[in-house]
């Protein structure tokens, strides 16, 4: 048991340090896993690089890699462009544009913080431009990415997906995905509705003119656990915009001058090839990771000089986290450590009160450190309570659980209310940041307790 206490003590210090310093977990989790590993469960290095998740480290460099290609070719700011050209003038459609736009990208497999990195500074701008809540327009673009991240092939639930089938537990990626769009999209209509929506939906503007929105600043040096410059945002910065023949300080609803026209065959054979990914994974079942490379590097031999700078805009940092954590709990798994602390909480009076405690401990950590890193840390510690005959059902149980591990990365100090935050205009910073964190406080707070009500209380 002592053995069990420390190696949970270290996961716990780890993302203490990683919130009070500017250290990626994924450093502290892979340093953990050798320390832990070879000390307390006695393998040798052999066995803990054994546990490195080879498959979700290909996915995560795949996914990044071929976003970061769309970014810097304009396929991105097109689909943008078109979006807003789509509103037709009515301003109460913009942030539900951004929201949309948010849970595509995720759920087509954009990692979070990078889809809320590329939409975050075209929303805030425009809520600066036409006078909407920057706090309704930020957590669309948030919670957009929030709900369209458990699809099959998107990153929570590729993740979620992964544990959970190798637990052995039942699988139903649709109720995931179900339950965090729907959960997410309740969110922002309350939002809209009470943070001046119906006003919006009385206004109108002429969109037919290009509507210049600036360059913000979104790639910041690290300042908490998951503040650590997100790599697709990088496509955004004046130098590779220079690189590519653009101007990097404008993005209007008609192509700048020296920037591919919307539309180009590039951006068409870049279209195409998301298209093609989400229909080869999802009908075809083929590896995701090796997929999205593929096609990366159609795009890649389309264009090599437009595109040169594409490897190193992949998520480094995240892929460094997201594995190291998932090597970490892979350590803790084979000396019986998720097991030790499943079935203390498998050992509560009430099954329920167990539910509920897990679903808090989901909220509360995921609202600091990294919702990414956590549902592979959180997941198996729920796998030995589902097995034990609690009456509780695995796959509501799970879809709570998940929602309610991410549905609080509006929080600000996690990245996607970080970004929302970093890239605000025309208001007070401190100001804004108070109300991002009364929100983030309030959505920890009754979150966890609601989702447990409907997925755990009322099925039961």
């Amino acid at each position: 048991m002592t053995h069990h206490l420390i190696a949970i003590c270290a996961l716990v210090a780890m993302f203490v340090i990683a919130t009070a310093l500017p250290i990626n977990i994924g450093v502290l989790a892979f340093v953990g896993a050798f320390i832990v590993g070879t000390l307390l469960a006695g393998d040798t290095t052999k066995d803990i690089i054994g546990e490195f998740p080879s498959g979700l480290f290909l996915t995560l460099a795949g996914i990044t890699w071929l976003f970061a290609l769309a970014q810097n070719n304009g396929t991105i700011d097109w689909l943008v462009r078109s979006a807003v050209r789509a509103v037709k003038g009515r301003i109460a459609l913009i942030p539900w544009i951004m929201f949309s736009i948010s849970a595509v990208l995720t759920a087509i497999g954009a990692v979070t913080p990078g889809a809320v990195a590329i939409v975050a500074p075209i929303a805030l701008s425009f809520a600066f431009r036409y006078k909407i809540s920057p706090l309704m327009m930020g957590m669309m673009v948030a919670m957009g990415a929030s709900a369209g991240a458990f699809s099959p092939i998107g990153i929570f639930g590729s993740i979620t997906n992964g544990v959970v089938e190798r637990s052995g537990l039942p699988l139903n990626p649709a109720v995931t995905f179900a339950a965090s769009f729907f959960c997410n999209l309740v969110c922002v209509v309350i939002l809209f509705l009470v943070l001046g929506g119906r006003e919006l939906m009385k206004a109108r503007v002429d969109l037919s003119h290009s509507v210049t929105v600036p360059h913000l600043e979104i790639t910041r040096p690290a300042t908490g656990p998951q503040i650590f410059g997100d790599s697709e945002a990088e496509a955004l910065s004046p130098r590779i915009a220079r690189e590519a023949g653009g101007d990097a300080n404008r993005l209007t609803v008609d192509a700048p001058k020296g920037e591919l026209p919307d539309g180009s065959p590039i951006q068409i054979v870049t279209v195409a090839g998301l298209a093609a990914l989400a229909v080869m994974v999802l009908a075809f079942n083929l590896d995701i990771g090796f997929v999205s490379l593929t096609i990366g590097l159609v795009i890649a031999l389309c264009q090599p000089n437009l595109q040169k700078r594409a490897m190193s805009q992949v998520a480094w940092p995240e892929i460094m986290l997201i594995t190291g954590v998932g090597t970490y709990v892979a350590v803790l798994e084979n000396m019986g450590t998720i097991d030790f602390v499943g079935n203390s909480v498998a050992s509560m009076a009430s099954p329920m009160m167990a539910a509920l405690l897990l679903f808090y401990i989901g909220g509360i950590v995921s609202a600091f450190a990294s919702s990414t890193a956590l549902l592979g840390a959180l997941i198996p510690l729920a796998v030995p309570f589902l097995q034990a005959g609690t009456g509780i059902g695995p796959v509501a149980f799970i879809a709570g659980m998940a929602v309610a591990s991410t549905i609080v990365d509006v929080s600000p100090f996690s990245t996607s209310g970080a970004l929302v935050l970093a890239n605000s205009q025309g208001v007070d910073k401190q100001v804004f940041y108070r109300q991002l964190l009364g929100y983030g406080a309030l959505v920890t707070g009754l979150a966890p307790l609601l989702l447990w009500i409907i997925f755990v209380v009322i099925p039961a």
